[in-house]
């Protein structure tokens, strides 16, 4: 499977071998922080490491921080992760209509069924109210935080497989973004071997 990030992604290095994950994810801090400096890099390093080996172990085989500037000089921040999941499934229409039904059961969630250009898909937005306490927040006084969650749900077309996507983010006022950015992306998923592999092009 193979899909293509947009610039302003910049990759946990998932993949590294367990002996170099110290070194990839002191490069990845550089990478994610450009006009840091030691201090900051030697801080956050350990960090992205720890999450690095905690989605390898739970089977991401992506993960990506996406940071873009905005309009005003600031800046919209959100995750995205890519991994897969064992279904029984035997043609990705019956995997979809499973998924689909399962999700139509939950009421707070927006569930849709979708077809890409690789296939019947079906996306599951969630919006959540996360409480910040007050020895976390400027004004020392507790705040509620709104966090949205798109999830879309790929069946492998020749393997029992199904491929989940996920972005989350506290940037609310770019939803309608983030929302387009992601259906972008899954408009590129693939399933076939590309001939060239192009610029920001992932395969898994």
């Amino acid at each position: 499977m193979s899909f293509i990030a947009p610039d302003g992604f910049h990759a946990l290095p998932v993949d590294a071998d367990p002996d170099d994950r110290a070194a990839a994810a002191d490069e990845f801090a550089r990478g994610l922080y450009p006009e840091g400096d030691a201090n900051l890099w030697e801080s956050a390093a350990p960090f992205y490491a720890g999450l690095t080996e905690v989605f390898a172990d739970v089977g991401i085989a992506y993960s990506a921080m996406c940071v873009f500037s905005d309009d005003n000089g600031g800046v919209v921040h959100c995750s995205f992760t890519v991994g897969a999941v064992e279904s029984s499934h035997t043609r990705p229409e019956d995997a979809a209509d499973v998924i689909e039904q399962g999700f139509a059961r939950d009421p707070l969630t927006d569930s849709r069924r979708m077809t890409l250009p690789c296939g019947p898909a079906v996306s599951n937005i969630t919006l959540r109210e996360v409480i910040i306490g007050p020895e976390f927040t400027a004004t020392g006084e507790e705040c509620t935080l709104l966090t949205g969650q798109i999830q879309v749900f790929v069946p492998f077309p020749k393997a029992p497989f199904v491929a989940v996507f996920t972005l989350d983010t506290a940037a609310m006022d770019h939803w309608g973004e983030l929302c387009d950015m992601t259906a972008a992306i899954l408009q590129t998923v693939s399933f076939v071997e590309p001939v060239e592999e192009s610029s920001g092009t992932v395969s898994n």
